[in-house]
């Protein structure tokens, strides 16, 4: 089988300059949702200053209308987050970050936090991957320069996979954790 083979026995190579993979914006999971997920990956990434933030991918199992939707999360625990100029509230948002990566690697077994030192790609790897446990997500609301609104989901709360799901009520509203935000603003309403 050639590289441009595809399954069907027909080459992905044609006249076509147009291509559409199907899917769609989907709206954010109900302010306030519960729902079981696991760690699909967690590492370091980095800005393009080379700031350095742990970015963790997280899959929803639970419930099923939210099956296989992800979730991504930054924690600035490194270095400062470009966003937020205030040392005070940058201090105070690395400190929630830290805490939120203990929760984390508590409910998938603690080697991390038994571990001395900055966890390495592999170290957060064997101990997270796969993981399940419960998250409490939360809805941010982004109003661009051109006046669109943006939205999307963030992760307000770790706990067992066992604590009971929820699934918000659905409103068009912003959270109230999470106010309207212009492009412009620092990132400080989002904890992480």
């Amino acid at each position: 089988m050639g590289f441009w083979d595809m399954s069907d026995g027909n080459s992905a190579v044609t006249d076509e300059k147009e291509y559409d993979g199907g899917g769609g914006n989907f709206d954010p999971i109900p302010d306030g949702s519960s729902v079981l997920a696991f760690i699909e990956k967690a590492g370091w990434a980095e800005t393009r200053d080379n700031d350095r933030y742990l970015e963790i991918t997280w899959v929803i199992e639970k419930p099923e209308e939210f099956l296989n939707r992800k979730i991504f999360q930054k924690l600035w625990i490194l270095d400062d987050d470009p966003n937020v100029k205030d040392e005070d509230k940058m201090n105070k948002k690395r400190d929630k970050a830290k805490k939120m990566l203990a929760a984390i690697d508590a409910n998938a077994g603690g080697k991390l936090g038994r571990k001395p030192g900055i966890p390495s790609n592999d170290d957060l790897a064997l101990a997270l991957a796969t993981r399940q446990m419960v998250i409490r997500v939360q809805v941010w609301t982004i109003k661009g320069a051109d006046g669109t609104e943006n939205s999307g989901n963030w992760i307000a709360a770790i706990s067992p996979k066992n604590k009971e799901l929820r699934v918000g009520e659905r409103s068009k509203a912003p959270a109230a954790s999470a106010p309207p935000r212009t492009a412009a603003a620092d990132d400080d309403e989002i904890p992480f």
